[in-house]
């Protein structure tokens, strides 16, 4: 049954998706250093003569209504076509993407737009609950993404740990701060989280972003957290893009990393990926027990630990007891259903850490046994690819 959500005043969501009634609002992206605009967040809104116009009410009477895709990629058009037509179209364009639609294709419109060339750099934001929901669609739209010469952007970073578990796997060119930890800057959980954020920008260039910021205290607490940029109510209200009167920075081009075609989807298994970073020792059942033990203490000694698997039949020697602890103390599990034939391979991601283990049986293999980041990173990109 298709379900219809009718506002007060009798515009329903079909009304609104069928006449293109979404008018999105801008929020400035600020540099803390110089206070000049970076660029502009686009915020979904819907027509102002109804209950719709905000975006809570529209995207559940989406949802309601079946329309949540087609609502999603609708605000996504409408933000571009905004920015593209503005008198001074800003260096980057910020535009949030729906976790639960992301394994759909984009637009023709939104095809056409971002083929025709934009007059700037647009950022596509994925909040952290994308990472473990759809981890292989949000790969490949990263992909694609990139692709364009646009960039990634991971959102409300701090709320869940699996988001900085799984930080390194999307490696955007922007990590974004959840408000919550610059409003409880003290807090265990904030300096933990800020610590891994530093640590992960420092080592890929990213830049991070202080979400809600809205007095003179807060811009110094995100300075403080680290943060590059930041927005905030300090900086200026949602509003049509017309309104915003500052100044772009002028470096705002050299600051942030070039797209990089390619990255999330990775060439080659699992094991000849990780060939690539160290030569692969004997696979006997003594050695890939031990090294199967490896990643078993690493997740018991971390609650929040993620644990990406694939493994053919039959498993090999040494792994099966082993394998069915790790994957019962974990607290999230990805198995993937289609295994790399002939390669067994896991991998644990915690905040700040890593390992992975690769097996190839036979003359030409052996065993793999990683704990550098951007080598245990690839491997599972490597793996989430094959996943939903």
């Amino acid at each position: 049954m298709t379900h219809t959500t009718v506002s007060a005043t009798g515009r329903t969501i079909a009304d609104i998706i069928d006449r293109r009634d979404i008018w999105p609002v801008f929020q400035p992206i600020v540099d803390l250093a110089t206070g000049a605009a970076v660029g502009l967040e686009a915020l979904a809104r819907g027509p102002q003569d109804s209950p719709l116009a905000f975006p809570d009410r529209l995207f559940a009477a989406a949802r309601a209504a079946g329309r949540l895709g087609e609502l999603d990629m609708l605000c996504a058009e409408r933000a571009l076509e905004c920015a593209v037509t503005a008198e001074r179209p800003p260096p980057l364009v910020f535009v949030n993407a729906e976790p639960a639609v992301l394994d759909q294709p984009l637009s023709p419109r939104l095809l056409q737009l971002i083929a025709a060339g934009l007059p700037f750099r647009q950022v596509l934001e994925f909040t952290e609950r994308a990472l473990p929901t759809v981890p292989g669609s949000l790969l490949r739209i990263a992909a694609g993404v990139e692709q364009y010469g646009n960039a990634i952007a991971l959102d409300d970073v701090g709320v869940d740990p699996l988001s900085l578990a799984l930080l390194p796997v999307l490696e955007p060119e922007i990590i974004k701060l959840d408000m919550h930890l610059v409003r409880n800057p003290d807090a265990v959980h904030t300096r933990t989280v800020c610590a891994v954020v530093r640590a992960e920008a420092a080592r890929t260039g990213a830049v991070i972003v202080a979400e809600g910021i809205e007095t003179p205290e807060d811009l110094a607490t995100a300075r403080a957290l680290g943060a590059h940029w930041g927005q905030g109510w300090h900086f200026g209200r949602p509003a049509p893009i017309g309104a915003f009167s500052g100044d772009y920075s002028p470096d705002i081009a050299g600051a942030l990393r070039p797209a990089r075609p390619g990255f999330h989807l990775p060439h080659g298994t699992p094991f000849a990926l990780a060939a690539q970073y160290d030569d692969a020792g004997p696979a006997d059942t003594a050695t890939i027990a031990a090294a199967v033990t490896i990643l078993r203490d690493a997740v018991a000694a971390d609650d929040t630990a993620v644990v990406v698997a694939a493994s053919p039949q039959p498993i090999p020697a040494g792994i099966t007891g082993s394998l069915s602890e790790l994957l019962g103390h974990a607290r999230s599990v990805i198995l993937l259903d289609q295994p790399v034939p002939g390669e067994f391979t896991a991998a644990v991601l915690g905040a700040g850490y890593s390992h992975a283990i690769s097996v190839r049986p036979g003359p030409d293999g052996g065993l793999m046994v990683l704990s550098d980041t951007a080598a245990v990173a690839e491997i599972v990109r490597a793996l989430l690819t094959r996943h939903p």
